[in-house]
């Protein structure tokens, strides 16, 4: 497919975060301290989607405000959002549901966050990527309100097996200013796609440039440095 780069908007995008889903929030917390060596922060809930989470602070000169989501399922609540709707992340995905039960928690997905958000979806559009509709949510926080706009699809899928980033715009609070000090450091984030074109050129049309994205199984690797200065790679590869 040939792209006119001209008619884009030149949106910039960062990376946001990445996403852990897990089949209990307690278990990711267990995850995080046995895996990554460090206990993540209190995080909220989303009313709309019948989730919580718990967020680790990411350190990355590229992405300063990059941060880990640990998220689940709230068993205690039920989403607002009307009820033919699927969760975000492909969580009510039964095969997603099994892993994490049977697997433990695992990288599902990223976010990219995007200052314009309908212009980042609209130049989407026209390369024939449905990301979903831009939908509003919030949550409570001690210091306030939190609002943000995210790219959500009626279906929950996540496209391109987790490798195509979410979209979000934050309002005039973002998560990661309210966390601590990072303990681990965020080097890198690649990708992997049976048709790795079309990913590229998604990535480049909100100025992602730099993300490197190979021919493979669709996959998700981020390499991260550890609070003891090891080196490990998060990562997914998306099971046919």
């Amino acid at each position: 497919m040939s792209v006119n780069w001209s008619s884009f908007s030149g949106v910039k995008a960062h990376i946001d975060h990445l996403v852990v889903g897990a089949a209990s929030l307690e278990e990711g917390v267990r995850w995080c301290q046995r895996t990554l060596g460090v206990t993540p922060e209190p995080g909220g809930s989303h009313a709309l989607f019948g989730t919580h989470n718990r967020l680790l602070r990411l350190r990355s000169a590229a992405h300063p405000l990059a941060y880990l989501e640990i998220i689940a399922i709230d068993p205690s609540a039920s989403p607002t959002r009307d009820s033919h709707l699927a969760r975000w992340f492909d969580l009510d995905v039964p095969t997603i549901r099994q892993q994490l039960s049977q697997q433990g928690p695992q990288l599902l997905h990223w976010v990219a966050s995007v200052p314009h958000i309908n212009a980042a979806v609209a130049d989407w559009h026209a390369m024939y990527i449905d990301r979903g509709a831009v939908i509003e949510a919030s949550r409570p926080t001690p210091l306030g309100l939190l609002q943000w706009k995210i790219t959500v699809r009626d279906d929950g899928q996540r496209l391109m097996g987790g490798a195509l980033p979410t979209l979000i715009e934050w309002g005039d609070k973002h998560p990661a200013r309210a966390m601590g000090e990072p303990a681990l450091e965020l080097r890198s984030l690649r990708l992997q796609h049976p048709n790795a074109a079309p990913l590229q050129s998604a990535l480049a049309a909100i100025g992602l440039n730099d993300i490197p994205v190979a021919v493979g199984p669709s996959g998700i690797f981020a390499e991260l440095t550890l609070i003891d200065g090891t080196n490990f790679c998060l990562s997914r590869i998306e099971e046919d």
